[in-house]
């Protein structure tokens, strides 16, 4: 289970929650432009844009959960198990498989509407990265400055949905969740206001209870509620600092604390993660279950003519910092 969202101040950001029971060693990832990408359609890149984000790197490869290219465009993939379905390959189609598909947009889209086109001819597949590693049910949040969309693979076919919110969980299906905020179109951040009756004297003796009603179990139909009310609702200075913390509040309103979701086997599903990406200056900012600080790597800090990798092992503590 997972959370994603955007937020503008002067900048503009974007990143997620990780929600899950367990880690696969991912790190921060910076994938230089002249890194040669292999994809199993036969397509070979010598030259990309470069990207940095979250991954877990197999066999040299890096498999993003989260990135941002340099020129602003970001995109995550959630859970988005039981809806997702994948196919095998179709002639006169770029056949991708859904691990290659955050490097098949952010290596060659510098926007939402230069992916949308990209999308007019994908055909996601069901192709496993290793027998380790088989295909994940996802779905897609993808953001630039001006816009949001949301990416599905369901029996339907490739739906593309216009997200208006910049927001994104799990399951349901998106246009579940855009119809399902109509139930709380109430809520404000106001003070509560008397409409039961105007012959009875009523008078809220709290503050917040304009916003009764706000979901606050830990299912992605709640969280999406959360996440966009709390997002929508959000007020920080302009600065970096101001504006990274807020968003790192944004996603704290859904995050998981270990033992509320339990499942088998004693284990726990947690926020293992949360991440945050300036899209204009390419510093991607993170911070884990278990530490107390912020920490941020720069893409343009780094040589990104080159054709390794560079990773950085997440720092398990520590406080507002670079790496």
């Amino acid at each position: 289970m997972c959370t994603a969202v955007t937020y503008r101040t002067k900048d503009h950001y974007f990143g997620r929650n990780l929600d899950f029971e367990c880690s696969y060693e991912e790190s921060v990832t910076i994938t230089p432009r002249n890194f040669p990408f292999s994809f199993p359609n036969g397509t070979n890149w010598e030259h990309h844009y470069a990207i940095i984000g979250m991954a877990h790197v197999s066999e040299e490869y890096p498999l993003y959960y989260d990135a941002v290219n340099e020129k602003g465009l970001a995109m995550a993939g959630l859970l988005f198990a039981g809806n997702a379905v994948y196919g095998k390959p179709l002639p006169k189609k770029d056949n991708i498989p859904t691990w290659a598909f955050i490097p098949w947009v952010l290596g060659q889209c510098a926007s939402v509407a230069e992916a949308e086109a990209l999308l007019g001819n994908i055909n996601l597949t069901d192709e496993a990265f290793s027998p380790l590693l088989p295909p994940t049910p996802l779905h897609w949040m993808i953001a630039d400055k001006e816009r949001s969309i949301t990416v599905e693979a369901t029996a339907e076919g490739l739906e593309v949905y216009e997200n208006p919110v910049g927001v994104l969980t799990n399951n349901p299906p998106f246009p579940f969740h855009l119809q399902n905020l109509t139930q709380y179109l109430n809520l404000t951040a106001e003070l509560a206001e008397n409409r039961f009756s105007d012959t009875i004297d009523l008078r809220p003796f709290s503050r917040g209870m304009g916003a009764i009603g706000l979901p606050g179990d830990l299912s992605s139909a709640s969280r999406f509620i959360r996440a966009a009310f709390v997002k929508l609702h959000s007020v920080s200075g302009e600065g970096e600092e101001e504006s990274v913390s807020q968003f790192f509040h944004i996603l704290g309103s859904v995050e998981q604390q270990r033992g509320c979701v339990r499942l088998e086997e004693e284990k726990y599903e947690i926020t293992i993660y949360s991440s945050c990406c300036n899209l204009e200056r390419g510093i991607y900012y993170y911070k884990t279950y278990d530490g107390k600080g912020i920490t941020a790597v720069e893409l343009h800090g780094e040589d990104l003519e080159g054709q390794r990798l560079v990773l950085f092992p997440l720092q398990k503590n520590g406080d507002f910092c670079g790496q």
